[in-house]
C-alpha cells in the first residue's frame, strides 16, 4: 500500500497551514473598513460645505461639488465591492444565502467576475474624474487633459479585455462544442 501525496501526515498538516493563511488577509479588509468610514466623513465635510455655500455658488461650482460628492459614492461602492467580494473569494463565506440585503452579484462572485466589477467602477470614478475636468478645462492644460483621456481609454481597454478574458475562462466545456 503506497503512501499517497495527500495522505502523508506532513502534507495534510502543510496543506492546512497554507489553507489557514487565507485568515492573514481579514485585516486587510478591516482596514479597508476603516478606510470607508474616512469617505463617508469626507462625504458629510463636502456636503455641508455644499450646503453652506450653496447661496453664493455658481452653477459650475455645484456641478464640481456634486460630481465630487458622487466619486466619493463610486469610490466607497468600489470599497465595498472589494471588501465583501473580496473577503467572500478569498477568506471565508459570509452565510448570506435568504438575507433579504444581501447583494445579487454576490451569489456568482469569483476572482475574474470580482475583477470585472473592480475595472467597471474604475472606469465610473475614471469618468467622474473626466467629466469634471472638461467642466472645468480652463485650469487644466491640454498635455492633461490628453493624458486624463488616454489613461481613461486604458481603463476602458483593460475593462474590455478583462471581461473577454472571463468570458472566454468561464464558458463551460460542454458549452463549447
Amino acid at each position: 500500500m503506497s503512501n499517497l501525496p495527500s495522505e502523508n501526515p506532513r502534507n495534510k498538516t502543510l496543506g492546512s497551514f497554507i489553507f489557514l493563511s487565507r485568515w492573514l488577509q481579514a485585516p486587510l479588509y478591516l482596514g479597508l473598513i476603516v478606510a470607508q468610514g474616512i469617505y463617508v466623513y469626507r462625504f458629510m465635510l463636502e456636503l455641508w460645505h455644499l450646503l453652506h455655500d450653496a447661496p453664493t455658488l455658481a452653477e459650475t461650482a455645484i456641478m464640481l461639488s456634486v460630481l465630487g460628492l458622487i466619486d466619493v459614492v463610486m469610490i466607497a461602492n468600489l470599497l465595498i465591492m472589494v471588501i465583501i467580494g473580496g473577503y467572500e473569494t478569498f477568506v471565508s463565506r459570509l452565510n448570506l444565502r435568504g438575507h433579504p440585503d444581501q447583494p445579487e452579484w454576490l451569489s456568482h462572485v469569483n476572482a475574474g467576475v470580482l475583477k470585472v466589477k473592480l475595472a467597471t467602477a474604475l472606469i465610473g470614478i475614471s469618468s467622474i474624474h473626466l467629466l469634471k475636468t472638461f467642466i472645468d478645462i480652463e485650469k487644466h492644460s491640454e498635455k492633461a487633459v490628453f493624458w486624463q483621456v488616454m489613461i481613461h481609454l486604458s481603463f476602458v481597454a483593460s475593462a474590455v479585455f478583462l471581461a473577454w478574458i472571463e468570458r472566454i475562462v468561464s464558458v463551460k466545456p460542454e458549452a463549447k462544442h
